[in-house]
């Protein structure tokens, strides 16, 4: 019977070991498919990660020098004397400790001509143009606990980089650099070594979502009316023609004379009653979203769009037009797009390509809001499917990818724009024809979201002049909501 049982017991140590070294080998060869979803840990794809962020830290100031003196005289009977030199010291008399306040009596220099001085009651070093304890905080590396050193000034923001060479972020990344990377002039400057943290210089977050372009026109017509808008509004919008197309159509088919300034004056003015009504409209938005910049052109110069789709309903959430790619205009299109959220819904998920500033303007709203809007966003990098995360995530980067086409193709018959007004009522326009009045295919030829109000117009140039009246009313709703605000403060 003992060497049964011992028999046994040997087995199940063997069969134990035996595990042990599948495990091992499972983990180092065979991608788990949770390794496979964390892309991170590849060096291509280290500087498009963002890192969390830094540590905030307060100089101390917990004692004052009279209450030490008295401290060390109780603690070890005797008195501290001031400091006993043996020349002529040309410390200034105005000179005072900055973390215990003790004048001058108790400094001497450290290191001689350098400049640092020591205090004798606190142990305290600093020099006396610049020290720590001057600044109200400071911003520390998470993994090592460094003081973070401003390295460029942006925009919009300022960007920290840890330099401590013995950081074990740096060392754990420097691991992964190619050996002979490592030998070539410069080579270390392909990847992403250091943490690195951006400040920002400017509040997103309270920034003016509803803004629009000034100089609109009244609408109390003198010459046309309401109905010769509307039709202005299908031609241009609906039909996608210029603003000299749409006044010779109305020219040729009507025999209605109208200049395309007018037409650009009928269409801002729109834009601006409408706009809120379409921001401000529930979409009863699902837990995945998408996102994706696109380029334009105003003036001949660059200039970006920034769209936030619903993955499911694919109706368009967010959007802002911007002239730089930067997180700002980013972050704004995703407070548009969470603007009903009070908190995010479990299993969110924000798919986008592998540009910085999608994450980055993530890390802010946790920064901002805390765990409420705490989200990763899951990229999609490349044109070809790597890695796992681009293979399954592919199809919902294409559907952005369709918005941009189908956005580009009522963008090129105006060959770009004259200037940043007219690109933000055009795109506002889109968006309100693109989520409540275009029929689209995968929604077997109806609207995205359908209004009841709508419903009942016969044609396009009605939709549109009650698509002007639901945004007259969402005016007036936000106006007296501001008011009863207003009181109630």
């Amino acid at each position: 019977m003992d060497n049964i049982i011992l028999y046994l017991l040997q087995t199940i140590q063997q069969l134990y070991q035996q595990n042990r070294w599948l495990l091992n080998f499972i983990c180092r060869y065979i991608p788990l498919k949770q390794w496979a979803f964390e892309d991170s840990h590849s060096p291509k794809y280290q500087k498009y990660r963002i890192d969390q962020l830094p540590l905030i830290g307060y100089p101390k100031q917990d004692w004052d020098w009279n209450d030490l003196l008295k401290y060390y005289k109780d603690r070890y009977g005797k008195a501290i004397r001031p400091v006993s030199r043996r020349s002529a010291c040309d410390i200034p008399e105005t000179a005072v400790c900055p973390r215990c306040g003790a004048p001058m009596l108790y400094l001497y220099k450290n290191n001689g001509s350098k400049g640092q001085l020591l205090c004798k009651l606190c142990d305290t070093r600093f020099s006396p143009e610049e020290n720590r304890y001057a600044k109200i905080l400071s911003l520390r590396c998470p993994y090592c606990g460094h003081s973070l050193v401003p390295k460029k000034h942006r925009k919009f923001f300022v960007l920290h980089k840890c330099v401590n060479p013995k950081c074990s972020f740096y060392l754990h990344n420097l691991k992964k650099v190619d050996k002979h990377h490592l030998h070539e002039d410069y080579g270390k400057n392909k990847y992403k070594l250091h943490y690195i943290y951006r400040e920002f210089t400017v509040d997103f977050f309270r920034m003016d979502l509803s803004s629009l372009p000034k100089n609109s026109s009244s609408l109390k017509f003198t010459k046309h009316n309401a109905h010769i808008m509307s039709l202005c509004l299908t031609m241009h919008v609906n039909l996608q023609l210029s603003l000299r197309k749409t006044a010779q159509a109305l020219n040729d088919l009507y025999g209605i004379k109208i200049s395309h300034q007018q037409v650009a004056s009928y269409a801002r003015t729109a834009a601006l009653v409408i706009k809120p009504f379409v921001d401000h409209y529930d979409y009863h938005a699902s837990d995945t979203f998408t996102a994706d910049e696109t380029y334009i052109k105003v003036r001949g110069i660059k200039g970006f769009v920034w769209f936030i789709m619903d993955a499911f309903s694919r109706s368009i959430l967010g959007y802002q037009v911007s002239d730089n790619r930067s997180v700002g205009p980013c972050i704004l299109a995703m407070r548009m797009a969470f603007r009903h959220f009070k908190k995010l819904p479990q299993n969110f998920r924000f798919i986008a390509d592998g540009y910085t500033a999608y994450p980055l303007a993530a890390q802010q709203f946790f920064h901002e809001f805390g765990e409420a809007f705490r989200f990763d966003i899951t990229q999609v990098i490349g044109l070809t499917n790597d890695d796992a995360v681009s293979k399954e995530f592919r199809p919902f980067k294409q559907m952005i990818e369709r918005l941009n086409r189908t956005f580009k193709s009522s963008y090129r018959v105006s060959c770009g724009y004259d200037n940043y007004d007219g690109a933000n009522y055009n795109v506002a326009l889109w968006v309100a024809y693109y989520n409540f009045l275009r029929p689209h295919k995968h929604n077997c030829y109806q609207v995205l979201n359908k209004v009841d109000l709508l419903q009942g117009a016969e044609n396009m140039p009605g939709k549109w002049q009650l698509l002007i009246y639901l945004g007259q009313q969402t005016i007036l709703n936000l106006q007296n909501r501001q008011a009863a605000d207003s009181i109630c403060s």
